[in-house]
Protein backbone atom coordinates (compact mmCIF):
# COMPACT_ATOMS: atom_id res chain seq x y z
CA UNK A 1 0.00 0.00 0.00
CA UNK A 2 1.28 3.60 -0.63
CA UNK A 3 0.33 6.44 1.08
CA UNK A 4 0.67 10.03 -0.63
CA UNK A 5 2.51 13.13 0.53
CA UNK A 6 -0.66 14.78 1.35
CA UNK A 7 -1.92 11.86 3.52
CA UNK A 8 1.85 11.69 5.44
CA UNK A 9 1.10 15.76 6.13
CA UNK A 10 -2.54 14.69 7.38
CA UNK A 11 -0.38 12.13 9.66
CA UNK A 12 1.65 14.58 11.03
CA UNK A 13 -0.97 17.22 11.59
CA UNK A 14 -3.65 14.67 13.72
CA UNK A 15 -0.29 13.50 15.48
CA UNK A 16 1.17 17.10 16.47
CA UNK A 17 -2.56 18.16 17.09
CA UNK A 18 -2.88 15.45 19.58
CA UNK A 19 0.25 16.12 21.70
CA UNK A 20 0.27 19.37 21.44
CA UNK A 21 -3.93 19.69 22.37
CA UNK A 22 -4.81 21.95 19.53
CA UNK A 23 -7.33 20.91 16.70
CA UNK A 24 -5.55 19.65 13.61
CA UNK A 25 -6.54 22.89 11.75
CA UNK A 26 -4.08 24.70 13.62
CA UNK A 27 -0.87 22.87 12.44
CA UNK A 28 0.65 23.49 9.10
CA UNK A 29 3.37 21.05 7.85
CA UNK A 30 6.16 20.93 5.48
CA UNK A 31 7.50 17.95 4.27
CA UNK A 32 11.32 17.73 3.54
CA UNK A 33 14.03 15.44 2.44
CA UNK A 34 17.82 16.32 2.82
CA UNK A 35 20.71 14.45 1.76
CA UNK A 36 22.69 14.58 5.07
CA UNK A 37 19.33 14.61 7.09
CA UNK A 38 17.03 12.45 5.52
CA UNK A 39 12.99 13.05 5.62
CA UNK A 40 12.51 15.63 7.78
CA UNK A 41 9.36 18.08 8.68
CA UNK A 42 9.15 21.72 10.07
CA UNK A 43 5.62 22.03 11.65
CA UNK A 44 4.11 25.58 12.93
CA UNK A 45 1.69 25.28 15.77
CA UNK A 46 0.56 28.68 17.26
CA UNK A 47 3.07 30.46 15.42
CA UNK A 48 5.83 28.13 17.19
CA UNK A 49 8.01 26.26 14.83
CA UNK A 50 9.35 22.61 15.81
CA UNK A 51 11.27 20.35 13.22
CA UNK A 52 10.70 16.34 13.59
CA UNK A 53 13.11 13.89 12.37
CA UNK A 54 12.29 10.61 10.40
CA UNK A 55 11.57 8.58 13.20
CA UNK A 56 8.48 11.14 14.26
CA UNK A 57 7.79 11.03 10.54
CA UNK A 58 7.45 6.95 10.77
CA UNK A 59 5.55 7.31 14.19
CA UNK A 60 2.96 9.61 12.94
CA UNK A 61 2.21 7.10 10.02
CA UNK A 62 1.82 4.08 12.17
CA UNK A 63 -0.67 6.03 14.25
CA UNK A 64 -2.72 7.29 10.68
CA UNK A 65 -2.40 3.72 9.47
CA UNK A 66 -4.07 2.74 12.66
CA UNK A 67 -6.82 5.73 13.03
CA UNK A 68 -7.58 5.82 8.92
CA UNK A 69 -7.46 2.56 8.21
CA UNK A 70 -7.28 0.61 11.11
CA UNK A 71 -4.41 -1.58 10.14
CA UNK A 72 -1.59 -1.93 12.65
CA UNK A 73 1.95 -1.56 10.78
CA UNK A 74 5.17 -1.06 12.44
CA UNK A 75 8.29 1.43 11.52
CA UNK A 76 9.78 -1.96 9.85
CA UNK A 77 6.94 -2.26 7.54
CA UNK A 78 7.26 1.55 6.41
CA UNK A 79 9.70 2.85 3.99
CA UNK A 80 9.76 6.43 2.60
CA UNK A 81 10.96 7.77 -0.82
CA UNK A 82 10.94 10.58 -2.56
CA UNK A 83 11.11 11.62 -6.56
CA UNK A 84 8.87 14.96 -7.16
CA UNK A 85 7.13 14.23 -3.93
CA UNK A 86 7.29 12.14 -1.12
CA UNK A 87 5.23 9.16 -0.72
CA UNK A 88 5.41 6.05 2.48
CA UNK A 89 5.40 2.76 0.81
CA UNK A 90 3.48 0.28 3.89
CA UNK A 91 4.36 -3.56 3.10
CA UNK A 92 2.45 -6.14 4.50
CA UNK A 93 4.10 -8.36 6.65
Amino acid sequence: MRISMDEIINAVCLNTADRKGVPPSEVEVQLAWDENLGFTAEVWVQGRSQYLVEANLLEAIEQYMFREYNRRVFRSQITLDVEDEIWADIADH
